[in-house]
Protein backbone atom coordinates (compact mmCIF):
# COMPACT_ATOMS: atom_id res chain seq x y z
CA UNK A 1 0.00 0.00 0.00
CA UNK A 2 1.33 3.80 -0.91
CA UNK A 3 2.57 6.11 1.44
CA UNK A 4 -0.40 8.46 2.78
CA UNK A 5 1.64 11.98 2.62
CA UNK A 6 -0.88 15.07 3.68
CA UNK A 7 0.48 18.39 3.10
CA UNK A 8 -1.88 20.77 5.22
CA UNK A 9 -1.13 23.58 8.30
CA UNK A 10 -2.28 22.99 11.93
CA UNK A 11 -5.10 25.86 12.10
CA UNK A 12 -6.20 25.22 8.58
CA UNK A 13 -9.86 24.26 9.48
CA UNK A 14 -9.94 22.43 5.79
CA UNK A 15 -6.69 20.63 7.09
CA UNK A 16 -8.15 19.90 10.52
CA UNK A 17 -11.15 17.97 8.45
CA UNK A 18 -8.66 15.11 6.59
CA UNK A 19 -6.51 15.03 9.46
CA UNK A 20 -9.39 14.07 11.62
CA UNK A 21 -10.77 10.93 8.95
CA UNK A 22 -7.19 9.65 8.68
CA UNK A 23 -7.10 9.43 12.64
CA UNK A 24 -10.87 8.30 12.82
CA UNK A 25 -9.54 5.17 9.95
CA UNK A 26 -6.66 4.69 12.27
CA UNK A 27 -4.37 5.49 9.29
CA UNK A 28 -0.94 6.02 9.25
CA UNK A 29 0.19 9.01 7.47
CA UNK A 30 3.26 11.27 6.71
CA UNK A 31 2.31 15.08 8.09
CA UNK A 32 4.01 18.00 6.23
CA UNK A 33 3.30 20.98 7.63
CA UNK A 34 3.10 24.26 5.83
CA UNK A 35 3.84 27.65 6.71
CA UNK A 36 1.12 30.08 4.67
CA UNK A 37 2.86 33.26 5.69
CA UNK A 38 5.81 32.15 4.43
CA UNK A 39 4.74 31.57 1.26
CA UNK A 40 5.19 27.52 1.32
CA UNK A 41 1.91 26.91 -0.90
CA UNK A 42 2.90 29.20 -3.64
CA UNK A 43 6.50 27.46 -4.22
CA UNK A 44 6.55 26.03 -7.57
CA UNK A 45 7.49 22.63 -6.16
CA UNK A 46 4.30 22.49 -4.22
CA UNK A 47 1.82 23.97 -7.12
CA UNK A 48 3.33 21.40 -8.82
CA UNK A 49 1.27 19.29 -6.99
CA UNK A 50 -2.08 21.57 -5.85
CA UNK A 51 -1.51 24.58 -8.60
CA UNK A 52 -5.11 25.76 -6.58
CA UNK A 53 -2.11 27.16 -3.75
CA UNK A 54 -3.94 26.48 -0.35
CA UNK A 55 -4.16 23.19 1.65
CA UNK A 56 -4.82 20.29 2.24
CA UNK A 57 -3.23 18.09 -0.57
CA UNK A 58 -2.96 14.39 -0.10
CA UNK A 59 -0.47 11.88 -1.96
CA UNK A 60 -1.83 8.68 -2.16
CA UNK A 61 0.98 7.28 -4.25
CA UNK A 62 -0.43 8.60 -7.74
CA UNK A 63 -1.40 12.38 -8.57
CA UNK A 64 -2.52 14.38 -5.58
CA UNK A 65 -6.05 14.82 -4.37
CA UNK A 66 -6.94 18.14 -3.34
CA UNK A 67 -9.87 20.16 -2.01
CA UNK A 68 -10.90 18.48 1.79
CA UNK A 69 -14.40 17.57 0.49
CA UNK A 70 -12.85 15.77 -2.34
CA UNK A 71 -9.88 14.44 -0.40
CA UNK A 72 -12.39 12.67 2.88
CA UNK A 73 -14.50 10.62 0.34
CA UNK A 74 -11.80 9.57 -1.16
CA UNK A 75 -9.92 8.12 2.12
CA UNK A 76 -13.59 6.79 3.19
CA UNK A 77 -14.05 5.25 -0.31
CA UNK A 78 -9.92 3.31 -0.68
CA UNK A 79 -10.25 2.48 3.60
CA UNK A 80 -13.95 1.81 4.14
CA UNK A 81 -12.65 -0.20 7.54
CA UNK A 82 -12.78 -0.15 10.06
CA UNK A 83 -16.16 2.24 10.09
CA UNK A 84 -17.62 3.55 6.73
CA UNK A 85 -18.07 6.90 7.56
CA UNK A 86 -21.58 7.37 4.52
CA UNK A 87 -24.51 6.10 4.96
CA UNK A 88 -25.61 2.51 2.98
CA UNK A 89 -28.95 4.19 2.16
CA UNK A 90 -28.62 6.51 -1.24
CA UNK A 91 -30.70 8.91 0.19
CA UNK A 92 -29.51 9.33 3.43
CA UNK A 93 -25.63 9.90 1.58
CA UNK A 94 -27.62 12.41 -0.55
CA UNK A 95 -28.74 14.06 2.58
CA UNK A 96 -24.81 14.02 3.65
CA UNK A 97 -23.57 15.41 0.51
CA UNK A 98 -26.18 18.18 0.64
CA UNK A 99 -25.01 19.12 4.04
CA UNK A 100 -21.35 18.97 3.06
CA UNK A 101 -21.98 21.47 0.35
CA UNK A 102 -24.09 23.73 2.38
CA UNK A 103 -21.12 23.36 5.08
CA UNK A 104 -18.14 24.56 2.23
CA UNK A 105 -20.74 27.38 0.38
CA UNK A 106 -22.30 28.82 3.63
CA UNK A 107 -20.21 28.34 7.05
CA UNK A 108 -17.11 27.43 6.26
CA UNK A 109 -16.11 30.89 3.51
CA UNK A 110 -18.46 33.01 6.50
CA UNK A 111 -15.94 31.95 9.57
CA UNK A 112 -12.96 33.27 7.14
CA UNK A 113 -13.65 36.17 7.68
CA UNK A 114 -13.51 36.73 11.54
CA UNK A 115 -10.88 34.06 11.49
CA UNK A 116 -8.72 37.24 8.98
CA UNK A 117 -9.75 40.14 10.91
CA UNK A 118 -9.46 38.67 14.93
CA UNK A 119 -6.39 36.40 13.93
CA UNK A 120 -4.53 36.93 10.69
CA UNK A 121 -4.62 40.29 9.91
CA UNK A 122 -1.36 41.53 11.92
CA UNK A 123 0.69 39.25 9.12
CA UNK A 124 -0.71 42.27 6.35
CA UNK A 125 -0.92 45.90 8.29
CA UNK A 126 2.58 46.43 7.78
CA UNK A 127 2.95 45.83 4.29
CA UNK A 128 2.71 48.94 1.79
CA UNK A 129 -0.09 48.30 -0.52
CA UNK A 130 1.74 47.63 -3.25
CA UNK A 131 3.59 44.55 -1.19
CA UNK A 132 0.04 43.56 -0.33
CA UNK A 133 -1.69 43.72 -3.62
CA UNK A 134 1.22 41.71 -5.33
CA UNK A 135 1.37 39.10 -2.21
CA UNK A 136 -3.05 38.53 -3.07
CA UNK A 137 -2.12 38.74 -6.91
CA UNK A 138 -0.06 35.24 -6.25
CA UNK A 139 -2.89 33.44 -4.75
CA UNK A 140 -4.93 31.71 -7.48
CA UNK A 141 -8.00 30.83 -5.08
CA UNK A 142 -7.71 33.92 -2.56
CA UNK A 143 -7.37 37.10 -4.39
CA UNK A 144 -10.48 38.14 -4.10
CA UNK A 145 -11.14 37.41 -0.54
CA UNK A 146 -7.86 39.32 0.18
CA UNK A 147 -7.99 42.26 -1.44
CA UNK A 148 -11.96 42.59 -0.04
CA UNK A 149 -10.58 42.00 3.36
CA UNK A 150 -7.31 45.06 2.64
CA UNK A 151 -5.01 45.51 4.81
CA UNK A 152 -7.50 48.14 7.40
CA UNK A 153 -9.41 44.34 7.67
CA UNK A 154 -13.17 43.75 6.74
CA UNK A 155 -15.59 46.10 7.47
CA UNK A 156 -17.89 45.84 10.06
CA UNK A 157 -21.01 45.53 7.23
CA UNK A 158 -18.97 42.49 5.72
CA UNK A 159 -18.49 41.15 9.60
CA UNK A 160 -21.94 41.15 10.55
CA UNK A 161 -22.81 39.32 7.27
CA UNK A 162 -20.81 36.79 8.53
CA UNK A 163 -22.38 36.48 11.68
CA UNK A 164 -25.60 36.54 10.38
CA UNK A 165 -24.59 33.64 8.17
CA UNK A 166 -22.86 31.77 11.07
CA UNK A 167 -25.94 32.48 12.72
CA UNK A 168 -27.72 31.01 10.50
CA UNK A 169 -25.77 27.93 9.53
CA UNK A 170 -26.43 27.33 13.51
CA UNK A 171 -29.95 26.78 13.31
CA UNK A 172 -29.35 24.86 10.02
CA UNK A 173 -27.32 22.67 12.04
CA UNK A 174 -29.49 22.29 14.99
CA UNK A 175 -32.91 21.38 12.76
CA UNK A 176 -31.10 18.78 11.09
CA UNK A 177 -30.02 17.09 14.48
CA UNK A 178 -33.07 17.60 15.82
CA UNK A 179 -34.67 16.06 12.60
CA UNK A 180 -32.31 13.62 12.17
CA UNK A 181 -32.65 12.36 16.09
CA UNK A 182 -29.04 12.91 16.55
CA UNK A 183 -26.75 12.43 18.20
CA UNK A 184 -25.27 12.74 14.65
CA UNK A 185 -26.42 14.64 11.82
CA UNK A 186 -27.60 12.20 9.65
CA UNK A 187 -28.75 9.98 12.71
CA UNK A 188 -27.25 7.40 14.61
CA UNK A 189 -24.65 7.10 12.18
CA UNK A 190 -21.75 9.60 12.68
CA UNK A 191 -20.49 10.23 9.00
CA UNK A 192 -18.43 12.83 6.85
CA UNK A 193 -21.27 15.69 7.29
CA UNK A 194 -20.59 15.88 11.00
CA UNK A 195 -16.36 15.47 9.97
CA UNK A 196 -17.00 18.91 7.51
CA UNK A 197 -18.47 20.96 10.28
CA UNK A 198 -16.49 20.70 12.57
CA UNK A 199 -13.69 22.63 12.40
CA UNK A 200 -16.33 25.54 11.48
CA UNK A 201 -17.72 24.97 14.98
CA UNK A 202 -14.01 24.70 16.59
CA UNK A 203 -13.22 27.69 15.13
CA UNK A 204 -15.93 29.78 16.63
CA UNK A 205 -15.65 28.30 19.89
CA UNK A 206 -11.74 29.51 19.86
CA UNK A 207 -12.67 32.80 18.41
CA UNK A 208 -15.50 33.30 20.97
CA UNK A 209 -18.25 33.10 18.69
CA UNK A 210 -20.21 30.32 20.90
CA UNK A 211 -22.50 32.36 21.96
CA UNK A 212 -23.99 32.25 18.27
CA UNK A 213 -25.36 28.70 19.46
CA UNK A 214 -25.58 29.14 23.30
CA UNK A 215 -29.19 28.74 23.31
CA UNK A 216 -28.92 25.65 21.17
CA UNK A 217 -28.54 22.91 22.86
CA UNK A 218 -28.70 20.03 19.55
CA UNK A 219 -25.06 21.91 18.95
CA UNK A 220 -23.35 22.17 22.64
CA UNK A 221 -24.32 18.14 23.03
CA UNK A 222 -22.90 17.30 19.60
CA UNK A 223 -19.80 19.08 20.28
CA UNK A 224 -19.41 17.78 23.61
CA UNK A 225 -19.71 14.13 22.26
CA UNK A 226 -17.45 14.53 19.33
CA UNK A 227 -14.51 16.23 21.31
CA UNK A 228 -14.86 12.85 23.17
CA UNK A 229 -14.06 10.61 19.92
CA UNK A 230 -10.26 9.56 20.00
CA UNK A 231 -9.70 11.23 16.97
CA UNK A 232 -10.63 14.72 18.20
CA UNK A 233 -7.90 15.21 20.07
CA UNK A 234 -5.02 13.60 17.79
CA UNK A 235 -6.08 15.99 15.30
CA UNK A 236 -6.03 19.16 17.55
CA UNK A 237 -2.68 18.60 19.03
CA UNK A 238 -1.37 21.37 20.14
CA UNK A 239 -1.02 24.71 17.95
CA UNK A 240 -4.20 23.73 15.85
CA UNK A 241 -6.21 26.53 17.63
CA UNK A 242 -5.70 29.96 16.67
CA UNK A 243 -5.27 31.03 20.26
CA UNK A 244 -2.66 28.44 20.67
CA UNK A 245 -0.63 29.51 17.81
CA UNK A 246 -1.21 33.34 18.60
CA UNK A 247 -1.40 33.01 22.75
CA UNK A 248 -2.42 36.90 22.62
CA UNK A 249 -5.32 36.39 21.27
CA UNK A 250 -7.11 35.14 24.03
CA UNK A 251 -6.46 38.06 26.01
CA UNK A 252 -7.92 40.35 23.25
CA UNK A 253 -10.89 37.88 23.04
CA UNK A 254 -12.04 38.89 26.64
CA UNK A 255 -13.57 42.35 25.79
CA UNK A 256 -15.45 41.45 22.17
CA UNK A 257 -18.96 40.99 22.47
CA UNK A 258 -19.99 39.09 19.14
CA UNK A 259 -23.73 38.39 19.93
CA UNK A 260 -24.93 41.93 19.62
CA UNK A 261 -23.78 42.27 15.52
Amino acid sequence: MSELILYNVPQSTCSQRVRFVLHEKGLAFSERKLDLFSGDQLRPEYLLINPNGVVPTLVHGGPAIVDSAVIIEYLDEVFPLPTALVPRDAVRRAAMRSFIRYTDEVPTPAVRIPSYNIAFLPHYCDMSEAEFVALAESKPLRKEFLLAMGRTGFSEQEMSKALARLRQSMVRMADTLRSSGGPWLMGSDFTLADIAIMPVIVRMDDLGLGTLWEHLDEIRGWLDAIRMRPAFSKTYYFGSLLTEKYPNLKNSLIHRDFAAN
